[in-house]
């Protein structure tokens, strides 16, 4: 059984970080709608990997590592946003696929043999600035919420772009206050983000359909802008489905869990409830992953995390796995029928162009104001010049690195910075506690 945990722990890891490494499937959400910025040329390799790192490397030290330990149970986030790093850190060759799934596995597999050691190590630091690096991520899911009204206001106007942000915002609030349901007997607790995001695609989607400009043209083009994205993801169906029958097998075994509720349950051996919780926060993200699958063409490692129910449902890891691949094949193939169906809206090829435009300046806009936040986290007022200055710096240089990675960038150069300076006795430790 120890043998099997080993196996189904590095295959998970090599095949994650083969996924990021192709652009298939990253788990971090925040991220996602940044790997298309690569594939359609508006980011080179080093600022994709630059971004990943400073979006996740912050979480999985401070928030996966230190849950994992607490229950002896490696949270999800630990090993796939280290996945994502690890493939888009690897070259985009088949040399690069080949390393990505090598380190994936030894990182996977080292996972098991003793997570304490990873953060003794950064806590020797004089300064350790990783746990504030998880801000980063904080304003990209509420910002990514943002975008379909950035498209409405780009192609049919500021009013019709505010009303729609206004309405978002309302069912962000109403989703907040009264977002959760009971249902027998256990609580489904709605995405608020998610259902935002739902909202205006909604509004997008309806005005588009009301678009008449295009009406006389044939529906062949439409599909590039939903199903060609789907498409994206439905050519890697298989390995998909095996990447999900993994994470349910894992589960099964408890070596994995979803969130640091249902971990906690299944430490305790209450794996009913821990699949009730799962269940409930899977209904709550299917909003939030179709919809960012749909607008990207990136999917996520783990799906709609239905596949965390199976493995807490199922203690057979090999039934698991069987039914954690048709689980995701599912989904898989339910992406394709949602993009068809927004395929058939005469008018919805004509926001292409606004989509791809408005994820880019709210993915900009979000990882500078997450920059801002954790280089403030680590040092108030010199974080804030460090990355304020970078920014602007970096509009004057020859060279410049993409405005989307300066946040990113300015937060770890501040952490390193801090550090320094704290060795040559120019800035204050810690007090100790």
């Amino acid at each position: 059984m120890e043998a099997l945990k080993f196996l189904i722990i590095g295959a998970l890891g090599a095949l994650a970080a083969m996924l990021a490494n192709r652009g298939v499937a990253v788990f971090n959400d925040g991220f996602r709608p940044i790997v298309p910025e690569y594939y359609e040329g508006r980011m080179d390799r080093k600022a994709l990997a630059a971004t990943s790192f400073a979006i996740s490397f912050g979480l999985v030290i401070g928030f996966g590592l230190p849950t994992s330990i607490a229950a002896s149970i490696i949270l999800i986030h630990c090993i796939l946003l280290a996945t994502d790093i690890i493939g888009v850190s690897c070259a985009d060759s088949k040399t690069g696929l080949v390393a990505s799934g090598v380190i994936g596995a030894v990182f996977g597999v080292g996972l098991l043999f003793g997570l304490q050691f990873i953060i003794d190590i950064f806590a020797k630091l004089p300064i350790n600035f990783l746990g504030p690096l998880g801000t980063v991520s904080t304003p990209i899911t509420v910002a990514f919420a943002v975008f379909p009204a950035v498209t409405v206001g780009l192609q049919f106007g500021f009013t019709k772009g505010l009303i729609t942000g206004i309405v978002s915002l309302i069912v962000r609030q109403l989703i907040e206050m009264y977002g959760k349901i009971a249902v027998g007997g256990m609580t489904i607790a709605l995405n608020k983000d998610g259902m935002a995001l739902l909202a205006g695609m909604i509004i997008l989607i309806v005005l588009a359909v009301g678009d008449k400009a295009d009406a006389g043209k044939a529906n062949q083009q439409l599909a590039k802008l939903f199903e060609e994205k789907v498409n994206r993801i439905r050519k890697n169906w298989i390995l998909l489905a095996i990447m999900g029958g993994l994470v349910s097998a894992a589960t099964s075994l408890a070596i994995v869990a979803g969130d640091p509720i249902s971990l906690g349950l299944l430490a305790k051996g209450q794996n009913a409830e821990a699949a009730m919780t799962a269940l409930a926060r899977a209904i709550g993200f299917v909003p939030l992953v179709a919809t960012t699958a749909i607008a990207t063409g990136v999917y996520g490692p783990v799906g709609m995390t239905f596949v965390f129910v199976i493995g807490l449902a199922v203690g057979n890891p090999i039934l698991a796995f069987v039914l954690g691949a048709a689980c995701m094949t599912a989904e898989v193939f339910l992406l394709n029928v949602i993009a068809v169906a927004l395929d058939k809206f005469p008018g919805v090829r004509r926001c292409s162009d606004n989509i791809r435009t408005a994820m880019g300046r709210v993915m900009e806009i979000a990882l500078l104001v997450g920059g801002m936040m954790a280089a403030q986290a680590m040092a108030p007022g010199f974080g804030l010049f460090v990355v304020v200055g970078l920014y602007c710096l970096n509009k004057a240089s020859k060279k410049p690195i993409v405005d989307m990675a300066v946040g990113p960038v300015g937060a770890i150069i501040t952490g390193l910075l801090i550090n320094i300076l704290a060795v040559l006795q120019m800035y204050p430790l810690p007090a100790a506690k």
